[in-house]
């Protein structure tokens, strides 16, 4: 394989933690692939436009985005992803994520759960759909269904309506990350007529008998309008513990990636590796320690092993936080580098 690249999105820890996760973390080979280095370059993000750097590094690589990061960055998912579910989207069309959600409501704010932590059942994600497509299909925005937590509303008219992406609303006050533009009104109205339909709905109910949180909401994002092909990138999509759109994003045998079967391919690929996020927006550091100890040992040690026997010729780094992402690529010949000390410093730079 020529080239490897893997996005880790929420590896690099905040600045003020830093220091103390740093001291307990042992990865040598992560430190390695970090300090070795033939570039390196930290990229600092505005998530203004309502999403986060991994997610617009991604829609870029992709082809779905003309920029990485300002004013043009996009997170425009949808159409792509409903052909990852076998769905096939009208060319022309404009078409939105939609995640059945949980709204919390403090007493100063109102926050989105982690969509993660939310464990819908297909069976309860058929139940909530089935009664909401048919509104859906009354106002000519219909529903198709992807799985449980996956569902997209075609709406040609709303090119105008910005959406934050849901891990960048999550944790946050939903007060500057709803949706804006001249239907962002449409789009409450059509939130508060769900809230209803699913108001004390039987599938709620049961949910709350297991201490689960009700499904109160639904959020929206990721709209693209429909080619009549499906866009091109010169690498392939992997993936392992990504959310279900970005699961549908690559083909169905790459969804469960391993450093074996990737290093099996000729071809250039891009590696998202997503299980770092639910702890790192729940702030369970505990738990984000021990996710990166393990992907020390299922990726950053196999990949270093691969890069010094010639089995990959270059591996690309791409670690990020909610505002900014690391960028580092390594290859053999910067594996000779002794003369640089293998630290895991570069995960404070940021």
């Amino acid at each position: 394989m020529n080239q490897l690249t893997l996005v880790l999105p929420f590896a690099l820890p905040t600045a003020e933690l830093a220091a103390d996760l740093l001291k307990v973390l042992q990865a040598p080979a992560l430190a390695a692939l970090l300090s070795r280095t033939s570039t390196c370059n930290l990229e600092i993000f505005d998530n203004t436009n309502r999403l986060l750097p991994h997610e617009a590094w991604l829609a870029h690589a992709l082809t779905l985005s003309p920029a990485p990061n300002g004013e043009a960055a996009q997170a425009a998912f949808a159409a792509q992803a409903m052909r990852g579910y076998g769905l096939v989207p009208e060319p022309g069309a404009r078409y939105f994520l939609l995640h059945p959600a949980h709204l919390a409501i403090a007493r100063s704010h109102i926050s989105l759960e982690d969509l993660r932590q939310l464990k819908l059942s297909e069976a309860d994600g058929r139940a909530l759909f089935d009664i909401a497509a048919p509104y859906f299909d009354e106002i000519g925005q219909p529903l198709a269904y992807g799985d449980a937590g996956t569902w997209f509303m075609r709406a040609d008219a709303w090119s105008d309506l910005q959406c934050a992406t849901p891990d960048a609303a999550t944790t946050q006050d939903l007060s500057v990350w709803m949706p804006e533009g001249e239907h962002a009104r449409a789009a409450r109205r059509l939130q508060n007529e769900v809230q209803m339909l699913w108001h004390e709905h039987p599938v709620n109910a049961a949910r709350e008998e297991r201490g689960l949180k009700a499904i109160n909401s639904f959020w929206i994002w990721g709209g693209s309008l429909a080619t009549a092909q499906a866009g091109r990138c010169a690498a392939s999509l992997h993936t392992q513990g990504a959310p279900g759109w970005l699961a549908a994003l690559a083909e169905p045998a790459q969804r469960d990636a391993s450093p074996n079967s990737v290093l099996a391919s000729t071809q250039d690929a891009i590696i998202v590796l997503g299980g770092l996020t639910e702890a790192a927006q729940a702030q369970e550091w505990g738990i984000w320690l021990q996710q990166l100890q393990a992907l020390e040992a299922n990726w950053f040690a196999p990949l270093l092993a691969a890069l010094k026997d010639g089995r990959l010729g270059q591996l690309r780094l791409v670690l990020s936080h909610r505002d900014a992402w690391l960028d580092c690529t390594t290859s053999k010949n910067a594996q000779r580098k002794f003369w640089r000390a293998i630290t895991l410093n570069k995960l404070k730079a940021s």
